[in-house]
């Protein structure tokens, strides 16, 4: 737990010094830049994110083997795995420079209506491909750090080179609007960030001593990983179609421009969202441990304590988007970067199944629970065939769509039936009689609030400072409904507040 409040302080650290300056710099690349050059940029580097599809998996089976070694102690056995994951990874990162090089001939075709100079795309192309590769032949030996409960030591280095990389492109965007140097800087940094990662972890575990050739010799050694691979594989292909490649359909079935304002809610969305994972994602490590303990009792008491966190942040969040971000947009960006309220809705909708099944996801990750490929194909099935209609149909209310109902068979029904029958040996129906009072919770609260603030005078897109005042009557309104039903009603509720006032914790970097 020490280090799991260790990486949350850390990421929270980080979050606020980001979050405004995200928000700048965003509204300078688009007045300096363009809206179409920032959607480029998005739709490249999601592009990019299907030839990392080589990747998924393997990161996963080696931080599940991971857990135990790191448990006694074994330093042999560490260094075999993370030699074991450089080997691979050496292998992928070589397969998606061949990939990239092979999709690179086809730009001429994928933007062949683009305004852009082909030199400017190939040139951003190479670049974000540049960064990616550096992880595979480089950064690998990261992964102990992830399953060893330290990342706030990655999160600390590559923010601070985060932060100074926007600094300078906002200047470059500002005074110079120049696309070389702005994407120029991108790679200089992602080789900067290697530097100083690679010299911290050396600091952190002096004994690593990693090579591409011990993990060649040890690849014969650990065939269990290489089931586990193929089967989370699969799994993460999903997601990424759930998660990455809204700003793709877009770009085919819309526009150029319109990734871009699509990308202005994902900003805020993600802005949002990563204050909340900077407590939610340090958890994963801890649940794996938890179970290789082998508790029961203590782990359904946890179990339903990470479900109480899940839905007051997923409930609280979602509640706040709906109500506040179009206001926001018309403040920052001006009213021509809305979207319509469907577009919004099922935005919130699909962020709040996203948010709230986290605690199945890492119970089920901790239980090794990948055999149900056939939930994974099931749910790209239904997204792609969903997505590709609706886009064609309604743009990107469609688009959305496909990824709503793909997400509430598989997400909502079946992940919490596969944990709850193969991994806790419990009954489906206890997990709906306790987790259906969330859903009443925020319908309860939500309902209220809406028809509260519905009287409220206040224009929260007249100005900032009525916007703010706006946004705290919301927040404080939602909230105290919302968490006082949670906790008085909802499973696991009354000991998540016990256990909130937390133990003072030092930082070491």
């Amino acid at each position: 737990m020490k280090k799991t409040l260790l990486n949350a302080r850390i990421n929270l650290i980080f979050y606020f010094l980001t979050l405004c300056l995200s928000f700048f710099s965003r509204k300078i690349f688009l007045d300096c830049l363009g809206a179409d050059f920032v959607g480029l940029t998005g739709t490249l580097q999601n592009l990019l994110g299907y030839l990392n599809l080589a990747e998924l998996g393997v990161g996963a089976a080696i931080a599940f083997n991971l857990y135990k070694p790191i448990q006694q102690g074994n330093r042999q056995q560490i260094i075999d795995l993370v030699s074991l994951f450089g080997y691979y990874y050496r292998n992928i990162g070589l397969v998606v420079l061949g990939a990239g090089i092979v999709l690179s001939a086809f730009i001429p075709l994928i933007f062949k209506h683009s305004d852009f100079p082909f030199g400017v795309i190939y040139f951003a192309f190479y670049s974000f491909l540049g960064s990616s590769l550096i992880g595979y032949f480089i950064n690998y030996r990261q992964a102990l750090l992830s399953a060893d409960q330290k990342n706030y030591v990655v999160a600390a280095y590559f923010q601070t080179a985060n932060i100074v990389k926007t600094l300078i492109q906002l200047l470059v965007a500002y005074y110079y609007a120049n696309y070389y140097a702005w994407i120029a800087i991108e790679i200089a940094f992602g080789i900067l960030y290697t530097v100083i990662l690679n010299w911290k972890i050396d600091k952190v575990y002096p004994w690593l001593k990693c090579s591409v050739k011990i993990g060649k010799r040890q690849s014969n050694n650990y065939p269990n990983i290489l089931k586990s691979t193929k089967q989370v594989f699969v799994h993460k292909i999903k997601d990424f179609m759930l998660q990455q490649s809204d700003q793709l359909f877009i770009f085919a079935f819309v526009s150029l421009k319109m990734v871009a304002y699509y990308g202005n809610y994902v900003l805020i969305i993600g802005r949002l969202t990563a204050f909340f994972s900077t407590v939610l994602d340090s958890v994963g490590a801890s649940v794996g441990n938890l179970v290789a303990e082998n508790n029961k009792p203590k782990m359904m008491g946890v179990f339903w304590e990470l479900m109480a966190l899940r839905y007051c942040i997923a409930g609280v969040t979602c509640f706040c988007i709906y109500m506040l971000i179009a206001p926001f947009i018309t403040l920052w960006l001006g009213a021509e970067y809305i979207l319509s309220q469907t577009v919004l809705i099922l935005l919130v909708v699909n962020l709040f199944i996203s948010i709230s099944r986290g605690t199945v996801d890492n119970f089920n990750f901790a239980y090794g629970h990948y055999g149900d490929i056939w939930a994974a194909w099931t749910e790209g099935i239904i997204n792609v065939t969903v997505t590709l209609i609706g886009g064609y149909f309604w743009g990107i209310p469609g688009i959305l769509l496909g990824k709503t109902a793909s997400m509430v068979p598989i997400i909502v029904f079946w992940k919490p039936l596969y944990l709850f029958r193969d991994g806790f040996m419990e009954s489906y129906a206890k997990y709906w009689m306790k987790t259906i009072r969330y859903y009443l919770a925020f319908a309860v609260a939500a309902i209220t609030t809406y028809f509260l603030c519905s009287l409220l005078p206040i224009n929260p897109a007249a100005s900032f400072g009525w916007w703010i005042v706006y946004a705290t009557i919301v927040t404080l309104s939602f909230s105290s409904i919302y968490i006082f039903a949670i906790t008085r009603f909802c499973a696991g509720g009354s000991a998540l507040l016990h256990r909130l006032p937390l133990q003072k914790i030092g930082i070491k970097l």
